[in-house]
């Protein structure tokens, strides 16, 4: 098991390694000048040059990179350009809606996918089976940022139920805050719900072909005896590939939703850093979620040999 681990704590770190580097080299190419920017078209040339200087947009890029890295690893992740306050202060405050809302979206899309997988795959070729699979097929067709606009017409504009946007923060309540959440994590989970609702049935009636489930069903068991007792742990290796890549899109799939539903997070912060080229805050938002992705990823590596322990034997 520690074998098992060190390799993939490597691949973690080499992975991340990489992703700072594309990061870098991506905005690295990008038109436009920050200090320009800041400034304007008509600022004074020494007064130019003077911020290009303070900014350390001078410097060649390889110290810039390693500036920038360095800092990273002692926790300071810079000055905004714009905010001229430490990055990691507005990163922080924009998480604390980020990271709620996927993971309020992940908490959907597992309970309804699950649900729905496991009683297609118990009603495979009956009607309940082809209902789940017309509404996965629906859900997948449709873009969640159209249906969050059709939950905002619906639920917030003619039924009143809800903000049509904007965000309760958590200092005013738990339960206002999670409201304000709430549709935007139905728009969210609903495409990532539909996949792996789809994903879950096909695991689990190829696993009901294997011969030890034969087996079983030989010695007595029920269909449903055997689904609890012997399908759903193995099936669930696929389905936790797919639920780690889905948590993956839940974070990136946040930048379009806190757009569409004036959400403070980090997805908005992006697009304003962007616009106001406040190269600090890009980089390191875009590098923070690399890092989750890689991550995620890591943490689904382990659940494996957890689920599996053949991965275990075969990674020594």
């Amino acid at each position: 098991m520690s074998v098992f681990l060190a390799k993939r704590f490597l691949t973690f770190l080499a992975t991340l390694i990489g992703a700072s580097v594309v990061v870098f080299l991506v905005l690295e190419i990008l038109p436009g000048d920050p200090a320009m920017t800041l400034l304007g078209a008509d600022a004074d040339e020494e007064a130019y040059e003077a911020l290009r200087v303070q900014l350390g947009l001078n410097d060649p890029a390889i110290v810039r990179y390693f500036s920038w890295m360095s800092g990273m690893f002692e926790g300071d992740f810079g000055v905004s350009y714009a905010y001229s306050v430490p990055v990691m202060d507005i990163v922080v405050e924009r998480l604390a809606v980020t990271i709620p809302l996927a993971v309020f979206a992940m908490i959907i899309t597992v309970v309804v996918a699950l649900g729905l997988g496991v009683f297609a795959a118990s009603r495979h070729n009956k009607p309940g089976d082809y209902g789940v699979m017309a509404f996965s097929q629906l859900g997948i067709a449709v873009p969640n940022f159209w249906f969050g606009i059709i939950l905002i017409l619906v639920f917030a504009v003619e039924l009143g139920w809800f903000k049509a946007g904007g965000f309760t923060q958590w200092e005013n309540g738990f339960l206002p805050a999670l409201k304000s959440l709430f549709l935007p994590a139905i728009a969210l989970a609903t495409v990532q719900a539909a996949i792996l609702a789809r994903t879950t049935r096909s695991a689990v009636l190829e696993t009901f072909r294997e011969d030890y489930v034969r087996t079983a069903r030989a010695k007595g068991l029920t269909r449903s005896q055997t689904l609890w007792r012997h399908v759903l742990r193995n099936a669930l290796i696929p389905v936790i590939t797919v639920m780690g890549l889905q948590f993956a899109n839940l974070l990136a799939g946040t930048i379009v939703i806190e757009n569409v539903f004036s959400l403070p997070g980090l997805g908005k912060l992006v697009f304003e850093a962007i616009a106001n080229r406040d190269m600090p805050v890009v980089k390191d938002i875009v590098l923070l979620l690399a890092g989750m992705v890689i991550i995620v990823n890591f943490v689904v590596d382990v659940a494996y040999a957890i689920i599996d322990p053949r991965l275990k034997v075969h990674d020594v």
